[in-house]
């Protein structure tokens, strides 16, 4: 081998039925997250191994039976101290690629250009958002909305470098 770094693989996770919010929010921020509500641990450890990932649960018994692939147990039922612990312990604070995933299937986003939007989003859409995205697996578009202000204040406070409980108690979103 040559003397060349080679560039380390993105972080990628499959997160067991007891952390939806924690995926949803996981995919927020650009992370490879695959979550399933109904796969069970033998789904998720086939996963884990077949595709690399990490395995992220409140499960002890899921992790122990892990064995030597990568995983982490999740300590809070609070989803945002979930979201600082995963970006924590895999050192992930300055890799967040924030609006860049399909929140359904999971598929990097790609830009879509206003002309193309224009059949595929309504007039209303069309007239005030500046930028859209395009899913390419599920053909789902994506815009900043009316919510957009709200999801980059909730941006902001998740990614504050504080200990568990300090961005408040809310489990809205």
């Amino acid at each position: 081998m040559t003397g060349v770094a080679s560039e380390p693989r993105p972080m990628k996770f499959v997160v067991d039925c007891m952390l939806g919010k924690l995926a949803k929010w996981l995919k927020i921020l650009g992370f490879d997250t695959v979550y399933h509500s109904a796969a069970d641990d033998d789904q998720i450890l086939s996963l884990a191994q077949k595709e690399n990932r990490a395995i992220l649960s409140r499960d002890t018994q899921l992790l122990a039976r892990a064995g030597e692939l990568s995983g982490r147990y999740i300590e809070s039922e609070f989803w945002p101290d979930q979201v600082r612990q995963v970006l924590a312990a895999f050192d992930l604070w300055d890799k967040t690629a924030p609006y860049t995933r399909c929140l359904d299937c999971n598929t990097p986003l790609k830009p879509l250009s206003r002309e193309k939007a224009r059949n595929l989003v309504s007039p209303f859409v069309l007239e005030r958002a500046k930028e859209f995205s395009l899913c390419p697996s599920c053909d789902r578009v994506f815009w900043q909305g009316t919510h957009f202000e709200a999801m980059e204040a909730r941006l902001s406070e998740l990614l504050r470098r504080e200990g568990p409980g300090k961005a408040g108690s809310s489990d809205q979103a």
